[in-house]
């Protein structure tokens, strides 16, 4: 599952040069950075506009049964009622990293090694008179982020981008499926993550963390 997300460029002028997308001046001045971007809250997501990538505003959480849904199996969006969707209304959600908890409720936060943005799998609906509403895939984990929880958001590899916004959904079904081991690295940030109220650079702040306690032998 991914619950919280970071977005830590300074505008959206650097986000948008290093995606090679357009974007309006007007959504340019709502731009802020993000350190624990949580559902319900508008993040940014990249889609395919007339003839390049375009970067706008999106409200997390995809209508589903009157309810949002932050996640979806990408294993499950080729059949049921998100095939539509994953045919035709697919995004890249932009973050440059993104938390997962373990059973102990302690954040880890995944994050490419060298520091650039990360292009999350996504589907989004349009709203009448309102901004679009996006969910996020997961897949099975890579075994860096196995080690935390048992599922993963669909990374996008860079030069797919453009064929996860634009090709025939049967010629993207292939990058269902976890990152590649090397991709992202992982860092122990503070439980002061888990609160919502907090979003500012000291979420970033790794802490030391005692290694797992083994099992010991019984005979």
């Amino acid at each position: 599952m991914c619950a919280r997300t970071t977005l830590s460029k300074k505008t959206l002028r650097d986000v948008a040069d290093e995606l090679e997308a357009e974007f309006s001046e007007e959504d340019a001045l709502t731009f802020r950075p993000r350190f624990n971007a949580a559902p319900s809250e508008i993040l940014w997501i990249l889609r395919h506009g007339a003839d390049r990538r375009v970067i706008a505003p999106a409200v997390w959480g995809y209508r589903a049964k009157e309810r949002p849904l932050i996640n979806v199996r990408g294993e499950s969006v080729g059949v049921g009622s998100f095939r539509e969707a994953f045919a035709s209304r697919r995004c890249g959600v932009v973050v440059d990293g993104f938390y997962e908890w373990d059973k102990e409720h302690r954040p880890t936060w995944f994050h490419r090694p060298d520091g650039r943005l990360i292009v999350l799998g996504g589907l989004y609906q349009t709203v009448p008179d309102g901004k679009p509403r996006f969910t996020i895939l997961t897949t099975r984990p890579n075994r860096l982020v196995a080690a935390v929880h048992d599922r993963m958001p669909l990374v996008v590899p860079s030069d797919r981008i453009d064929d996860w916004l634009t090709d025939e959904a049967p010629r993207v079904v292939d990058l269902i499926g976890p990152a590649p081991d090397g991709a992202l690295i992982a860092a122990a940030v503070s439980t002061r993550v888990n609160s919502v109220k907090n979003d500012d650079p000291e979420c970033l702040l790794t802490v030391e963390r005692p290694p797992e306690p083994r099992q010991g032998n019984l005979f």
